[in-house]
């Protein structure tokens, strides 16, 4: 017991600066994702085809292929196009753009499962459709929004490890590096398990509360 305290007193200020590496991806990658998600989703339901057609696009493309390829064409592949960024921008690209195609879906059935007399009494008022949307369509779809969007961010937050294939110094960067120094396997991916499962418990129980909440008030 007390070699393992001391490994733990080791390995979790190591992990902890990994973990705010994955946080800070996570954070700007799934506000990045959810204004493109919105944008898509809007986009989709539109009845312009040249709103429609690219956005199916985009959400078929980053919804059909691996993660993984998309973070290495980002990073390895545009480069040879002229285009050059460093590792973590990339990440938050290739990031940003996988969870806004996951997103737009989430978006997309939240706003179609409004019943769409509600949009016709707004447009017969003489709003325009933008308008409807942000004041009749879209405040009605936080209580249907919520739970998936909580999934996506903890699977976002666990697809981050995806980050260390770019040499991102990440927590999963992190636990490998310091496994490779001192030989503590099982400890170190232990721990790195407990970290990734505390930041998505928070998320789940956050959006409990936030559920309740809103439950309460309407």
């Amino acid at each position: 017991m007390a070699r393992f305290i001391e490994h733990t007193i080791t390995i979790l200020p190591v992990l902890l600066e990994g973990l705010g590496v994955t946080l800070r991806l996570t954070l700007i990658s799934a506000l990045i994702g959810t204004v493109l998600g919105l944008l898509a989703a809007l986009a989709r339901i539109s009845r312009n085809p040249l709103l429609t057609v690219p956005a199916s696009a985009y959400v078929t493309v980053f919804r059909g292929t691996p993660l993984l390829l998309q973070l290495l064409f980002i990073y390895n592949a545009l480069p040879q196009l002229g285009l050059l960024l460093p590792a973590f921008p990339s990440a938050v690209v290739a990031f940003s753009l996988n969870a806004g195609a996951y997103i737009a879906e989430i978006f997309r059935a939240a706003i179609q499962s409004i019943d769409r007399g509600q949009m016709e009494a707004a447009r017969s008022l003489g709003m325009s459709y933008g308008l409807a949307m942000r004041r009749v369509i879209l405040p009605q779809t936080y209580r249907r929004l919520l739970p998936p969007m909580v999934n996506e961010l903890a699977a976002l937050t666990k697809d981050t490890s995806l980050a260390s294939s770019i040499s991102i110094l990440e927590l999963m960067k992190y636990s490998t590096q310091f496994i490779s120094r001192t030989a503590l396997v099982w400890q170190t991916f232990v721990w790195t398990a407990v970290l990734y499962l505390v930041v998505t418990v928070a998320l789940t129980t956050l959006a409990s509360w936030l559920e309740k909440k809103m439950e309460a008030r309407g």
